[in-house]
């Protein structure tokens, strides 16, 4: 079914083609839902993006009594992908434009809770850069430590993410209308409006060690991810409204280093890595293509 599914996708720009050489009175819409396997090109891409938006613990959770808050600002690395890499469209048959921004930011604040435990809330401002913007993108957490004994301490946080990206993907703007099939072979006549959603809840735990003004963590966690991708293309007259579907658990791991400047600054710096596999070629097995993403952080009490 898979193989007839990935040969109708490929035929469909040309059967377009052909259809708009016809007279037409109303445009085509082309609809396709989609669950992906877990090693499919399209699947690797929406984890992969996906993954540099979890919002890591960024150290031992802080103390706070209830009531009293931080906040912070943030920057994830996201790492520019090879032409290979890009390559995920219909099962990896179709170049995407991937290589939107090359950060992620995020704003966050922290609130002390009754027991010891900490609130945590983010949000990722609708700032479009190449074409891409976030839109409603939120994240929350709860945590509390539960083992804080100078120099050592040991965390566990609950956090969920919800929202979605939009931009043009499948049919960048650069491409639209472009009559050359070499650099446009699927016909875009439009940039499109596709949009990824960016849903996905975990659990992490965070082992700490401080020294003066500098604390060393680690981080281990996993992360249920649940992004979809909704097509919104225009090719050959026809509108390519698919909605694809990925689904995965993820294991995560973060290295960093952080440091107190003063009674209420600290900065902090962090790796962030997702083990990812991909099947770029059905009939070759899987191979290993990670995330791996640096990330900054600067807080401040008030």
């Amino acid at each position: 079914m898979s193989v007839l599914v990935r040969n109708l996708r490929q035929a469909i720009p040309a059967i377009a083609l052909l259809a708009a050489c016809a007279p037409a009175l109303a445009q085509e819409v082309f609809r396709e839902e989609e669950i992906l396997g877990s090693d499919r090109p399209e699947a690797w891409a929406m984890h992969y993006f996906s993954g540099t938006t979890v919002m890591t613990a960024f150290g031992a959770t802080p103390r706070l009594s209830p009531g009293q808050w931080m906040l912070a600002g943030e920057l994830g690395h996201i790492p520019h992908l090879s032409a290979e890499q890009q390559q995920v469209g219909f099962n990896g048959f179709k170049a995407e434009d991937l290589n939107k921004s090359p950060v992620f930011g995020r704003l966050r604040a922290q609130i002390g809770l009754p027991g010891r435990w900490v609130a945590d809330v983010g949000y990722t401002p609708p700032v479009e850069i190449d074409g891409l913007r976030a839109q409603d993108l939120f994240a929350v957490g709860i945590g509390r430590r539960l083992f804080d004994q100078a120099p050592y301490s040991v965390s566990m946080r609950a956090f969920g993410q919800h929202g979605k990206a939009k931009g043009d993907i499948t049919c960048p703007a650069g491409l639209a209308g472009d009559p050359d099939p070499v650099r446009n072979p699927y016909g875009c006549q439009a940039a499109s409006h596709d949009q990824i959603g960016l849903n996905h809840y975990g659990i992490d735990l965070t082992v700490a060690w401080s020294r003066e003004r500098w604390t060393w963590h680690v981080t281990t966690g996993v992360v249920r991810n649940e992004p979809d991708v909704q097509v919104d293309a225009l090719t050959y007259d026809v509108r390519d409204r698919s909605h694809l579907v990925a689904r995965g658990v993820l294991p995560m791991l973060a290295l960093g280093l952080s440091r107190d400047f003063g009674a209420r600054w600290t900065g902090a710096f962090e790796v962030l890595h997702v083990p990812l596999t991909v099947r770029r070629d059905p009939d070759a097995g899987r191979e290993h293509d990670s995330l791996t993403s640096l990330r900054l952080r600067v807080s401040v009490r008030p």
